[in-house]
């Protein structure tokens, strides 16, 4: 199980539960929600997509409505992989 960490005193509703069934994977080491900022286009639900990878895994953007937050993890996951991931958690 990974460690989901929870340092911000806000974030995006319905972030949390979501992240909390990502950290489940045994392939996931950590999960770290990042700074939230504010966007021009509206976005209806929460979406969370693959922004780009990093050294140790990946950044992901979560929206909903006119709020983006950035999410960090750490995983020797492939894009594809954790694309498929992603998707299942969302359901």
């Amino acid at each position: 199980m990974a460690r989901l960490v929870k340092t911000h005193s806000t974030y995006i509703e319905g972030l949390i539960p979501l992240l909390t069934r990502l950290s489940k994977d045994k392939n996931i080491k950590t999960i770290t929600p990042g700074v939230i900022t504010s966007t021009r286009a509206v976005s209806k639900g929460l979406t969370l997509r693959i922004s780009r990878e990093t050294d140790n895994g990946y950044k992901i953007n979560a929206r909903k409505g006119k709020s983006t937050q950035e999410i960090y993890i750490i995983t020797k996951c492939s894009r594809t992989q954790l694309e498929k991931k992603i998707k299942d958690i969302a359901l």
